[in-house]
């Protein structure tokens, strides 16, 4: 690992700090409905939505109605998209005359996008046609990272609120996060990618002739528009089947930067929203510091273990580090970083290939998703997940000093920690089914390149992906196939909406308790000592998906590279 390469980890983590302060007060405001700077020229926009929908913002909805109404709109989107995705031979903006998407294959990639996951069995470039990639897919990028938001907000409210009977306007919500912090943030960074020689067109795909003389097709497209929000929503699924390992998605080293700090930038501010919330930063400031630690601990394996090399390699003599799968315009530690980066966030985009990081390098990607994508996590899933942990956490704590656990001045009973771990249990539970499914199945196992324990990691990686709604993966696994397709497309509703709605049962229970004062008797929820204490029940909770696993896949791995085993 060079000077350089912790330099540029430096650099990030000072960045993102600055960030967490300005993007959560923004996020606070969006919260409690109050005028922002934009209100001048978006406010009529916003009036005009709801005029048109009839909906009344200042309506009030309890948990059960939320969830209602956000299921039925993400339901409908996907229904939607599955419809363009199968009509679109005969829909406009198609200049590759591209054929109708197969319907195992639309039936994925509706529930990917509508989820928030972005899993693609497909390369964009030869798949989706520009409509498709814009009305189809795009539009769940600003709609479902949204929707996450909304939902953080709604559990905001139910820590915050004192004998409430509701938990907010999930419509209101959504359209104030879309308009005046989405769409905004999303036009600059577009332009800063055209800048940067992001394309951003509806023509078609140009011919070009390479400097050996050879003729070469250049798939064009709306990629800049897509990129801003691909990253901002921690949504992650690319324009081009290389995703940010492609020039024309990721030109530069300056956009590979910009791109990182994106996927963090909503989830580390929503941490200091949740102070502002319930009337303490230092409890928004002591989850971001439990998140840190987790994240570091992940950088420093990763980066060490990929700067360390192949060992199969070195006993052919050949040293170095290991550069296969990474773009040489990013080199081992920018590359380390980002993977560490898009799992720890429920993003998914990537500029290296997994599959092709050491057998550690590419356990601390498939780590990060099985706690639950909550080191720092997607905009407002990584903040909910994490609050569910801190639910048991301080259930632990209160049992240890043996009094009733309180959290930010609630109680949290018997109804809370119950809910909280089936939320926490779908995790284990799904990403475990399933892959033991795939890994007995005969249309399973035709799926992994890979033989013996890297082809189960492969296995492994696609379904903790599809659950933790991440959308990376081991590509080595050949997933365009009905029953992949099918297979993951249900592990990624589970893994999306089996885990709100208890969610949003904790937040109406919560909102209509009584404030409750601290005492001297109260474990203390700002310190050190809970820091360490979240951290812990994280990595507890999070072995029981990861331990089974690592016994049969990524250590394997190890193990056979150590001993200079080709897979």
């Amino acid at each position: 690992m060079t000077f350089q390469g912790w330099l540029l980890i430096a650099a990030f983590v000072g960045l993102l700090l600055i960030l967490v302060k300005p993007v959560g007060l923004w996020l606070f405001a969006l919260y409690e409905g109050r005028r922002t700077p934009l209100h001048g020229l978006l406010g009529p926009v916003e009036r005009g939505f709801y005029r048109l929908s009839g909906i009344d913002p200042r309506e009030e909805q309890g948990w059960r109605r939320y969830a209602v109404h956000m299921l039925v709109f993400n339901t409908a989107l996907l229904l939607l998209t599955y419809a363009l995705l199968r009509m679109q031979a005969v829909l406009p903006l198609n200049p590759q005359h591209l054929g109708a998407v197969s319907g195992h294959l639309a039936f994925n990639s509706a529930i990917s996008f509508t989820s928030n996951t972005n899993w693609q069995s497909y390369a964009g470039e030869s798949t989706m046609s520009n409509l498709s990639q814009m009305l189809a897919l795009t539009i769940h990028n600003f709609l479902s990272a949204a929707t996450g938001i909304a939902l953080a907000f709604a559990l905001f409210r139910g820590f915050a609120r004192r004998s409430s009977a509701t938990i907010g306007n999930f419509w209101a919500d959504m359209v104030r996060v879309t308009l005046y912090l989405l769409l905004p943030l999303c036009v600059l960074l577009a332009i800063f990618y055209m800048a940067s020689g992001v394309p951003q067109t509806l023509a078609g795909p140009v011919e070009v002739t390479t400097l050996e003389g050879a003729k070469q097709t250049l798939a064009l497209g709306p990629v800049a528009g897509q990129e801003a929000i691909k990253m901002l929503g921690t949504n992650g699924g690319g324009f081009f089947n290389a995703n940010s390992a492609h020039p024309f998605e990721n030109p530069t080293a300056l956009t590979n930067f910009v791109q990182m700090l994106s996927i963090f930038a909503i989830g580390v501010g929503l941490t200091h929203s949740f102070g502002k919330a319930v009337g303490n930063v230092r409890q928004g400031w002591a989850i971001l510091a439990a998140m840190m630690v987790l994240f570091l601990a992940g950088v420093a394996i990763t980066c060490w273990q990929e700067a360390a090399g192949n060992p199969v390699l070195h006993h052919l003599g050949v040293p170095g580090g290991n550069m296969e799968g990474k773009e040489v315009r990013f080199g081992i530690a920018a590359s380390a970083l980002f993977s560490v980066i898009t799992t720890a966030a429920s993003c998914g985009a990537v500029n290296a290939m997994h599959d092709s990081f050491t057998a550690i390098g590419g356990l601390v990607p498939l780590f990060n998703m099985q706690l639950g994508e909550v080191v720092v996590g997607g905009v407002g899933a990584g903040i909910y997940g994490f609050l569910l942990f801190a639910i048991l956490a301080v259930f632990v704590a209160g049992l240890m000093v043996g009094r009733t656990p309180e959290y930010v001045g609630k109680k949290i009973e018997s109804r809370e920690v119950k809910l909280a771990v089936l939320a926490i249990a779908v995790l284990p539970m799904a990403i475990l089914g399933f892959t033991a499914i795939a890994s007995v199945l005969p249309a399973g196992l035709a799926g992994p390149l890979n033989k013996g324990p890297h082809g189960f990691s492969e296995i492994l990686y696609a379904f903790t992906s599809a659950v933790a709604n991440n959308g990376s993966a081991f590509a080595g696994l050949t997933a365009n196939t009905p029953f992949y397709n099918g297979l993951l497309g249900v592990a990624m509703w589970i893994g999306r909406f089996f885990i709100i709605i208890p969610m949003l049962a904790i937040a109406g229970g919560l909102a209509a308790k009584k404030y409750t004062p601290e005492t001297a008797g109260s474990f203390p929820t700002t310190g050190p000592l809970w820091t360490g204490l979240l951290v812990g029940i994280v990595l507890i909770v999070g072995g029981l998906t990861f331990l089974p696993g690592l016994a049969l896949g990524p250590m394997a791995d190890h193990l056979a590279m150590v001993r200079g085993q080709l897979f």
